[in-house]
């Protein structure tokens, strides 16, 4: 079974998070999603609208998704893909090169952003409707 990890805060879900997420499990058969926990997202200086629970029970209920796990520290990745033993790493290309490290442990993949949409953008809308 070839696995598959991909890490985010996964706020306000929008397409471009479910393109990602069909995509991540296009390449493997098991696909984790590790999402930052409120305090985790307080250490970034990184506001959720959800908390923690909601965005975990959200994904959960996407069928791309088989596990969700939460994101406590910067520096979980490497103990994360040892303890899941994982395959592929999985981030959007805006963090090209971000996470190469994690070659020595697994595949790294970079996929494409979903052009049009981002959470910053929907809160920006809607911030200034």
């Amino acid at each position: 079974m070839k696995k598959v990890l991909t890490y985010g805060t996964f706020d306000l879900l929008h397409w471009g998070h479910i393109n990602l997420l069909k995509r991540a499990k296009d390449l493997g058969d098991y696909v984790i999603v590790a999402i930052s926990t409120d305090e985790f997202n307080a250490i970034k200086d990184k506001k959720a609208y959800h908390s923690f629970e909601n965005r975990k029970m959200i994904l959960e209920a996407i069928r791309y998704v088989d596990e969700v796990i939460p994101e406590k520290t910067w520096d979980q990745k490497v103990e994360d893909v040892k303890k899941y033993d994982i395959d592929i790493f999985v981030m959007g290309d805006d963090w090209e090169g971000k996470f190469d490290f994690l070659n020595d442990y697994c595949e790294v993949v970079y996929l494409p952003r979903t052009d049009g949409i981002s959470t910053s953008k929907i809160k920006d809308e809607l911030l200034h409707q």
